[in-house]
């Protein structure tokens, strides 16, 4: 802002080399994350980059200042001035944290808004300035020769079988799937302004064109004026995903051909490298507001985005297919489709013959046009199928492209065909018609709900289905799973406790026969603890005419155990075993391709045991996972429920993948994007690219070359022992603190995560349904991660892991912790604990805790103090370094900067905390302002850490 000091500049001098203990991601693959990638997954790197991201910020920080001046006045700017430097001021070694709060206390609601306002929108813009620097960065330091699909590909060439390469190339698939959770709130106005400053930024824009846009971001209501609905939630999403499938989507996969082919290998065959994948109108789980009628309502959606992105890329190529057949014979293919499209839709023949008649790719192409939008009518219409007149699914309308894209390689026309011809094939096998596949997920128990009244209506059982043992229940849902008979007598209508289930499973069946196979054919089952869980999902999808065992075996839905708890992850292999042991259940499998999806979790895993434990166990149960599925003979497809903080799996994601055990990732892959993550990642087109490249190349890499252990069975044996000890140790020190009884209490008032729960962030509640005294248990994961990040304690993100190396190095493992810095798995959790480390600040926690938790409970935060300082000195011990983040300099000044930002920010949150709990508890009376000021400081306080939920 206007009067804002300079960024202090980085560590001048040369970049030092790394230094021998420096921890690196894996000592055994071709760096496809260049030059380093913890500090490029945070920002800039370079400091010709650092320097010019400093300049940008400091032009729009200007810039933010005149418009707060214009808009609000110049006493409002001054104050903005004023609290930044008291902040500042507390921040230093013998400053007065004290005169920040005096300056604050009792400050009016109204003027609160436009502080919380001023300095979240800085963050906001220094964000993105941040994100366009990312992107040039990128474009620098990795030129075509050094791109990640390129490196991965001249590897898989030189050092790895060709017939293996070929063969994980058919099988490859790559899917994000994005979610939405409460740790993003920006509305698609506002991130829509961010994009215009960021390209005015990269094209050269004058300072009025940029400042007019800093004005407009003023002007736009940063807070949505009631709670988001799914619908809503859905608009958000889909705007990225139609960014990443008008653009970079198709960008990608033709980059992935073409390096496919430029090494020697096949592109085969409706190929779909990249996908995507959605969660939100699917994810019923705790979220009572996900019901088939949200659901079907997202589908269409989904599916008229897909069809704008299609009908786009036709008109384009009628303008672009202008071939004569008085210059260019076309094939008896062509004119065969010609002749079939003529008597399907006359209409569009009488309509267009005259201007076409000798342009038969244009006529066409003008059918296709006209199915696309008699689908998109008919699917806002609910109204029949018509073959020939709409589209079914994506397989006829790739069938049509293709019709013409065989045409015009027979005829002299193969580089007309690799334009935008293949850029709409491209779109097509990627996107389907419904642009990102739909998963459904519900709780296991929901299940067992349903049938039980199912079961207790047929009065079969000697006793209620809900008093059965895991193992009685396994025994009868096996056998029925083989029979032919419905359990519901459809005629009598279904029992009340089992209709909102069964009418989901319907509602799949419906709408993949509406929109077309692959729009939702996922069904996730949350806390799949034993295999009665998968076997009863199976049972109620028979129902619903989805599975079918003995006559004419099919089913057209994928069964997903989602393993949450470090219980459960422990338990994966066992589990996987007995549902692969059971004779339906493999045929279910094999119905699907010998192909079994398992779902990962790394929220509850951390929330229960800490981020050791969980990192631990869930690299233990891929392994498991893997033995089991080569056993059977079942492809795995992991897909990781991976959040944006390193306590919920965040960090980089490539870096994820390469230190996952070996044989684990298999050509396909699934990982969540969620929150303030998507924004940070897919907002620029360079960045989605660079992200979803990475993510492929690394996909490969360990798809191929990573098929057999890097290291000798005894190192992996001695490594393992000494981790095991690190998790026991780290998961005993966790579960003291959250074991403690007082700290619900103190969760619940050092952090503003009950104004999060009544704030409009999201659509599913923070808390689930819980009685009487609060409970760690009633929290959701991601509420409990973003409180922490709020207040700065960072929690999750690191606690317990100093106790479990001290207990390692205590035990006399101390050489084996320095080898095993070469070990991935151990450099991934080392370097992104490290990360965490940097962004805690237990100084401005203390702010949270001093002045909002009553003085009995605070001897929690002591606790902290103390495991903070145990986990500091031990991952300095391992790096070998003196400060945290010493070999990362530009990284370091970065959160510095960061932080002088933040602080206004935090002490504005307390004052308001405080002010909220003295009027009238968590509801704080009815002062919209005081509502809205909080909701802001949370907002800007997301903004600046990047990652918290």
């Amino acid at each position: 802002m206007a009067g804002s000091p300079a960024v202090p500049d980085a560590a001048s001098g040369p970049s030092r080399e790394r230094s021998p203990t420096t921890v690196t991601a894996s000592a055994h693959r071709t760096e496809l994350l260049a030059p380093d990638s913890l500090a490029a997954h945070s920002g800039v790197v370079s400091e010709t980059e650092h320097s010019a991201l400093r300049a940008d910020i400091r032009r729009l920080s200007t810039m933010l200042g005149q418009t707060v001046a214009l808009q609000a006045g110049d006493e409002v700017l001054e104050l903005v001035e004023e609290v930044r430097k008291l902040a500042r001021e507390a921040a230093g070694e013998s400053g007065d944290p004290d005169a920040v709060t005096r300056r604050l206390s009792g400050l009016d609601t109204g003027t609160a808004v436009v502080l919380a306002r001023a300095f979240s929108q800085y963050f906001q813009l220094a964000n993105v300035a941040e994100q366009l620097h990312r992107s040039r960065e990128l474009r620098s330091l990795r030129p075509a020769d050094r791109r990640p699909l390129h490196t991965v590909m001249e590897r898989l060439a030189a050092e790895a079988d060709r017939g293996a390469v070929q063969e994980v190339l058919a099988r490859a698939q790559l899917r994000p799937v994005f979610t939405a959770h409460p740790t993003e709130s920006s509305r698609q106005s506002v991130l829509a302004i961010l994009r215009r400053v960021a390209e005015g930024l990269d094209h050269g824009a004058s300072d009025d064109e940029l400042g007019a846009l800093v004005d407009l971001l003023w002007q736009t209501d940063e807070i949505r004026p009631g709670k988001p609905t799914v619908t809503d939630e859905a608009r958000g999403v889909a705007w990225f995903m139609e960014q990443l499938g008008t653009r970079t989507v198709p960008d990608l996969v033709g980059e992935f051909e073409a390096e496919v082919r430029a090494h020697g290998f096949e592109v085969p065959p409706d190929s779909r490298p990249l996908s995507l994948g959605c969660w939100v109108g699917g994810d019923r789980d705790g979220n009572p507001n996900v019901t088939p009628e949200v659901t079907r309502e997202v589908l269409e959606l989904y599916t008229d985005r897909a069809l704008k992105i299609h009908g786009g890329l036709v008109e384009q190529l009628i303008q672009e297919l202008s071939i004569s057949t008085r210059v260019m014979g076309v094939s008896e293919e062509l004119r065969g489709a010609l002749a079939r499209d003529r008597r399907a839709l006359p209409e569009v023949h009488d309509r267009f013959i005259r201007l076409n008649a000798h342009e038969p790719y244009r006529l066409h192409l003008s059918y296709l046009q006209a199915r696309l939008e008699n689908t998109r009518s008919r699917i806002a219409n609910r109204g029949p199928h018509v073959a020939g007149r709409d589209y079914l699914g994506v397989a006829d309308y790739v069938a049509d492209l293709g019709v013409l894209d065989r045409s015009l390689r027979g005829h002299l026309g193969a580089r007309i065909a690799d334009g935008t011809l293949a850029r709409a094939l491209r779109a097509a096998r990627a996107l389907g018609l419904h642009l990102a596949e739909l998963d459904i997920r519900e709780h296991s128990q929901k299940h067992h709900d349903a049938l039980g009244a199912i079961y207790d209506e047929l009065g079969e059982l000697d006793r209620p289905y809900a008093e059965l043992t895991r193992e009685e229940r396994r025994a009868l849902l096996s056998t029925e799973l083989q029979g032919h008979r419905p359990l519901i007598r459809r005629h009598y209508g279904v029992p009340e406790a089992a209709a909102q289930v069964i009418a989901t499973f319907d509602m799949l069946h419906e709408v993949q026969h509406e929109f077309g196979p692959e729009v939702a054919r996922t069904y996730i089952v949350s806390m799949a603890q034993d295999v009665d869980d998968l076997l009863a999902v199976a049972v109620l999808a028979r129902e619903s005419y989805m599975v079918e065992l003995r006559t004419d075996p099919r089913s057209s839905v994928d069964l997903v155990p989602l393993f949450e708890t470090v219980e459960e992850l422990s338990q994966a292999g066992p589990l996987l075993e007995g549902l692969l042991s059971d004779p339906g259940y493999r045929q279910q499998v094999r119905n699907r391709g010998d192909l079994q999806e398992i779902m990962l979790g790394y929220s509850d895993s951390n929330k229960g045991a800490g981020i050791t434990s969980s990192q631990w166990e869930i690299h233990r149960a891929q392994r498991q996972l893997r033995d089991v599925g080569a056993k059977h003979g079942v492809n795995l497809r992991l897909f990781h429920g991976r959040g944006g903080s390193v306590g919920r799996g965040g960090g980089p994601a490539g870096e994820a993948i390469a230190s996952a055990p070996y044989g684990s990732v298999d050509a396909a892959m699934k990982l969540t994007e969620q929150g303030e993550v998507i924004s940070d990642k897919y907002s620029l087109p360079t960045l989605a690219h660079d992200n979803l490249e990475i993510l492929l190349a690394s996909m490969l890499d360990a798809s191929v070359l990573h098929k057999a252990s890097r290291w000798p069975d005894e190192t992996l044996a001695r490594w393992d022992e000494v981790m095991t000890c690190v998790s026991e140790a780290g998961k005993k020190a966790y579960r003291e603190l959250v074991g403690d009884p007082a700290l619900p209490e103190f969760f619940t008032a050092a952090t503003p995560v009950d104004e999060l729960g009544r704030l409009n962030v999201g659509s599913r509640p923070s808390k689930r349904p819980g009685k009487g005294t609060p409970s760690l248990d009633d929290l959701r994961a991601i509420p409990w991660v973003f409180g922490w990040t709020q207040t700065r304690m960072v929690v999750p993100g690191w606690y317990g892991l100093g106790s479990g190396l001290k207990a390692a190095r205590d035990a006399g493992y101390g050489e084996v912790l320095d080898e095993m810095r070469e070990w991935a798995f151990f450099a991934n959790l080392l370097g992104n604990v490290e990360m965490t480390l940097a962004k805690t600040d237990l100084r401005i926690a203390s702010y949270y805790v001093s002045t909002l938790v009553e003085p009995g409970q605070q001897g929690l935060f002591e606790l902290i103090r103390a495991e903070h300082g145990r986990t500091l000195r031990e991952v300095l011990a391992l790096t070998g370094d003196p400060v945290l983040l010493d070999r990362h300099p530009v990284l370091r000044n970065t959160l510095a900067v960061r932080n002088g930002y933040l602080e206004p920010l935090h002490h504005l949150q307390v004052e308001l905390l405080d002010q909220r709990r003295r009027r009238g508890g968590a509801d704080g009376g009815d002062d919209a302002d005081l509502e809205r000021a909080l909701l802001l400081t949370i907002n800007g306080i997301a903004a600046g850490m990047k990652n918290t939920g």
